[in-house]
């Protein structure tokens, strides 16, 4: 059932249409919120589409798809440095809950759009309502709703519902990349909640369930969903998933069939939200297909396996530190241990759509600004900085100001 079913009985009569579920697709969607059936569901009347598809596509045949690599910029510098997104790839933000993954979301839609690259679509999957009125609230009031399609399955649907809004939200990227030959950035929100609906629908059908309880047909209808996000010559469908870690166990079979699709792995660590550390990007458990030579260039590469080694190296450090205290390190590590403490500060940064909450003004930073500023941390040009000069910055001229201030106050 894709809606409530009050009032139906067993051996009531059926009429079919003789049609698969189709939903309007075009321009007329942009900055309308809709439902799994392509209804407006925001109180502006109805939409004027450009046609009706099928929300059951085929996949793009492999003669079709895009085989060049290339990056995809978020603006955010914890995830270009160290685990760069895939254009017409998918990457996956994994954490728990309160870690961060729909503000992260967020802040990328506003800058896809601040840059006028194309068409963002954001897909809810089991959203609350209230998060619902508070994305469409806050893209408002960011004058960027214009530019977004909101396609929501919300907590209170039927599972069927909430099992096809992601097809839905698809046919919808599909038409503007087809047809309008346009880039789309496509967040899913949260592809978890996806599986959870097929193993609701599953149940409902008296299917055994397989290992944890969920269907027997899990990786299928993943791969339905995930193999149609793709590159071809007309345009791209890059997306980005909140992936929530049932636990925090990533041994779930949920959050490994999930990996198993994904160019790229953004882990929030909860460790690194407590400290404060935003975005809380965990920087030795992330990782991304994209960072090799051939792909990002060796100067980028380099720099992001020296800043790994940096961290991995003060991780390792940080039982001694916690027993013995800094001062019974050697003077190398001691070395080491401001470096990574420098590190960890410069990739945090003030986010746009955070900006009432931190009164900070929100930074979009270049991949080049980014790693120049590590790339300076590394060569210990920052040796005499405060920890907090690095705080909470966007580039690392910032820094620099914040240094100069200072002193000019001690002096």
């Amino acid at each position: 059932a894709m809606t409530r079913t009050q009032g139906l009985a067993r051996g009531a009569p059926a009429v079919s249409d003789c049609r698969p579920l189709a939903v309007p697709v075009g321009d007329g969607l942009l900055g309308r919120l809709v439902d799994v059936f392509g209804h407006p569901i925001d109180g502006k009347g109805e939409l004027v589409s450009d046609e009706t598809r099928s929300i059951y596509q085929p996949q793009v045949p492999l003669r079709r798809r895009s085989t060049s690599s290339e990056i995809f910029e978020t603006g955010i510098k914890a995830i270009d440095v160290l685990t760069p997104l895939e254009r017409g790839g998918k990457a996956g933000l994994f954490g728990g809950a309160g870690v961060g993954k729909t503000v992260l979301i967020m802040e990328m839609i506003h800058n896809m759009v601040g840059r006028g690259e194309g068409v963002s679509l954001f897909c809810g999957i089991r959203e609350r309502s209230r998060e619902a009125e508070e994305l469409y609230r806050e893209l408002t009031e960011t004058d960027v709703l214009g530019e977004v399609v909101l396609v929501f399955g919300q907590m209170k649907e039927e599972p069927g519902a909430r099992l096809r809004v992601g097809h839905t939200a698809l046919t919808i990227a599909e038409f503007f990349r087809d047809v309008r030959r346009q880039d789309v950035l496509l967040l899913i929100d949260n592809i978890f909640r996806f599986v959870q609906a097929g193993a609701e629908v599953s149940g409902l059908m008296g299917r055994v369930p397989s290992q944890l309880g969920y269907q027997p047909n899990l990786a299928t209808e993943l791969s339905e969903l995930e193999e149609r996000i793709c590159s071809t010559p007309d345009g791209a469908i890059s997306s980005i998933q909140a992936v929530y870690v049932p636990a925090d166990d990533f041994t779930d079979p949920a959050a490994v069939h999930i990996f198993g699709h994904l160019s790229a792995s953004v882990v929030l660590s909860r460790d690194r939200a407590s400290e404060g550390l935003y975005p809380a990007v965990d920087p030795l458990r992330s990782e991304s297909k994209m960072l090799v030579p051939q792909i990002v260039g060796h100067h980028h590469y380099d720099i992001a396996r020296a800043v790994r080694r940096t961290l991995a190296a003060y991780e390792d450090l940080k039982d001694v530190i916690a027993m013995l205290g800094m001062d019974e390190l050697s003077e190398e590590d001691q070395h080491i241990v401001g470096r990574a403490r420098r590190l960890e500060r410069f990739l945090t940064q003030p986010l746009f759509v955070t900006e009432r909450f931190t009164n900070m003004e929100g930074r979009n930073v270049a991949l080049q600004d980014a790693l120049g500023g590590c790339e300076r941390i590394l060569a210990d040009e920052l040796a005499e900085a405060e920890e907090s000069d690095l705080f909470m910055i966007g580039s690392i001229d910032e820094a620099f100001g914040r240094m100069r201030d200072r002193q000019e106050v001690n002096a």
